[in-house]
């Protein structure tokens, strides 16, 4: 000892580090603790059982009381006066120990920030309450709005919810598919396909028509995130049937065949381009979309035919843009380039659409010369099945869709009458697409060519409305074509009544519509099940505080729309969520 003072000086004291209590660990400690403690307590009693009244008097487990003897209920009460037996009161404590040390904590509730906003003010337009809003002020379930989707929300306080809504929301904070049931569509597939302009399943909707088209909106969504994956990837697609190699698909029962490319005839000149744009921004070819085919003979048997698909999205790069300025109508047809002298009846379409539909790119053909080439080798491939085409498109895809149907149709119909046989039917799904030719072009398309076409229209979104009729002369001027689905985004429970033109016109917002959409005058889908992290991830100024708020108190943290590619392809990308919201 006094060895180990001299060690030491005088004003020398040993430091005791600094200890931090682990919280987890101080608990299991305590657990252990008394466990051990009420263990022991139960040896002893065990130990000495005299000290023991009840070990004394304990009643062999094989003497039942007799219903025959009348002492039974005077023994039953005696026993049930008696003292309790010390070893099942031990065991007894040791089980509410456990339920106590190992219940979960309970759901934190968001905190208020001193200049926030009372709970009246949670609204979309701050101040008092209009009738439309439904963000709620009776606990975490009305704040969450969750009445749409959960049918036992009507508890007002936080402790009534139960675990069972706590794990749908947290579903719906996923992105894990988790579509309708699938049903059988094989009897009537072509009721389905649209050959009856889709007659008695638009409203009320259909639930098996609305997991179609919801399929075909994903499919759209998978060519948004393969493009911004690699944009300058043109280059790359020398060969005619390249496939974008960052392309996947959120239905494997399909299998992409060949990657789309459209051309620009305009250039951005030197002195129009930013140093600091990217370069993929400029560039006159770019990747559009691509043909899949459904190879899984399971969904052949469920859909009652094998489909192709035709996947084209919307406008993404300058020249793209620029092209969607020239509405002025030129005749569709190769023959008649002029338009001036042209007939006034002949069918005729948006000048920019037809250009990128037309132009071939320096390294790739066209996008017409691509559609028709791979959908007459697949054609050929599968020759003697039942077979469908679908054109999906969303945007300025919905335009393109619509040209390259009404050009399959002629030419399908042409090699089926030299081969004797009958060409494929052709829809077009087309979601928030402008009007793209005149009165003569659209009756072609749907009476001459007997092309079905379903546009799903947003009512707030302008870019449906556009391009407005430019002559007064009838005839001249843009309209639509086929059949129309609204929807209308003042229905949600989740986003805002006064949602931006670029929400309304988002297709992530589409397809949270179509989801929930009943039919007309029907309160939103109750077991609509589709992600709401989407929404909440791209559109988070035009989704309602509320959903905001609990979102972030359930540990929800979007991703970067920047960084996100398809399904954690592209390498290196930083977002996990796999998503892009349409560039508009």
């Amino acid at each position: 000892m006094m060895h180990m003072s001299r060690a030491l000086p005088r004003h020398a004291t040993p430091r005791r580090a600094a200890y931090k209590p682990d919280t987890g660990a101080r608990a299991l400690a305590t657990r252990e603790l008394l466990l051990l403690s009420l263990r022991y307590c139960q040896c002893t009693v065990c130990a000495f059982p005299a000290m023991s009244a009840a070990a004394v008097t304990a009643t062999p487990r094989h003497a039942r009381p007799s219903p025959l003897n009348p002492n039974a209920r005077a023994a039953a009460a005696a026993a049930a006066a008696a003292p309790p037996n010390a070893v099942s009161t031990t065991r007894t404590h040791l089980a509410n120990l456990d339920r106590l040390l190992v219940r979960p904590p309970p759901l934190p509730l968001p905190l208020q920030n001193k200049g926030a906003p009372p709970a009246d003010d949670l609204g979309d337009g701050g101040g008092a309450a209009t009738p439309d809003d439904r963000s709620g002020r009776c606990g975490l379930l009305n704040a969450l709005n969750l009445s749409t989707f959960l049918p036992f929300v009507r508890k007002p306080a936080v402790d009534e919810m139960s675990p069972r809504s706590l794990a749908h929301l947290q579903r719906l904070l996923t992105l894990s598919p988790r579509p309708s049931p699938k049903g059988s569509i094989a009897g009537e597939w072509r009721r389905y396909h649209g050959e009856d302009g889709w007659d008695g399943l638009l409203d009320p909707l259909d639930q098996n028509l609305r997991r179609e088209v919801l399929r075909y909106g994903d499919f759209v969504q998978a060519a948004y995130t393969a493009f911004h994956s690699m944009p300058s990837s043109s280059s790359a697609a020398a060969s005619q049937h390249s496939q974008h190699r960052t392309l996947v698909l959120p239905d494997r029962s399909y299998r992409p065949t060949r990657s789309l490319f459209a051309t620009s005839s305009l250039s951005i000149p030197a002195w129009a381009r930013r140093r600091s744009a990217p370069g993929w921004l400029t560039q006159r070819s770019s990747f559009v979309g691509y043909v899949a085919v459904c190879d899984n003979e399971g969904e052949v048997q469920r859909m009652g035919r094998r489909d192709i698909a035709i996947v084209l999205r919307g406008t993404a790069t300058c020249p793209e843009w620029a092209e969607n300025l020239r509405a002025g109508l030129v005749p569709v047809d190769d023959d008649d380039d002029d338009d001036v002298g042209s007939p006034q009846n002949a069918p005729k379409v948006a000048k920019g659409f037809l250009s990128l539909y037309k132009t071939a790119g320096d390294h790739v053909p066209s996008l017409s010369d691509a559609i028709v080439d791979e959908v007459r080798r697949l054609v050929e491939v599968y020759e003697g099945e039942e077979l469908s085409i679908t054109v999906v498109g969303h945007s300025l895809g919905a335009s393109l869709a619509v040209l390259a149907a009404d050009e399959l149709s002629a030419c399908l119909s042409a090699d089926a009458a030299e081969h004797r046989r009958r060409p494929p039917p052709i829809a077009v799904v087309s979601f928030g697409g402008p009007k793209t030719g005149n009165r003569a072009f659209a009756d072609r398309l749907q009476n001459g060519r007997g092309v079905n076409v379903l546009r799903v229209v947003n009512a707030g979104d302008v870019v449906t409305r556009v391009p407005a009729p430019a002559m007064a002369r009838e005839g001249e001027g843009h309209v639509h074509a086929g059949a129309e689905l609204r929807l209308d985004s003042r229905d949600s429970p989740c986003l805002r009544p006064d949602a931006g033109p670029a929400c309304c016109h988002d297709l992530e917002a589409y397809l949270h519509l179509l989801d929930g959409f009943a039919g007309s005058g029907r309160p939103f889908r109750a077991d609509a099940s589709r992600s709401v992290a989407r929404l909440l991830t791209y559109q988070r100024p035009n989704v309602r505080r509320a959903y905001v708020e609990r979102a972030r108190v359930l540990g929800f943290e979007p991703a970067t729309p920047r960084t996100a590619t398809a399904n954690g392809a592209g390498g290196g990308a930083e977002g996990h969520y796999g998503y892009l919201a349409s560039p508009t």
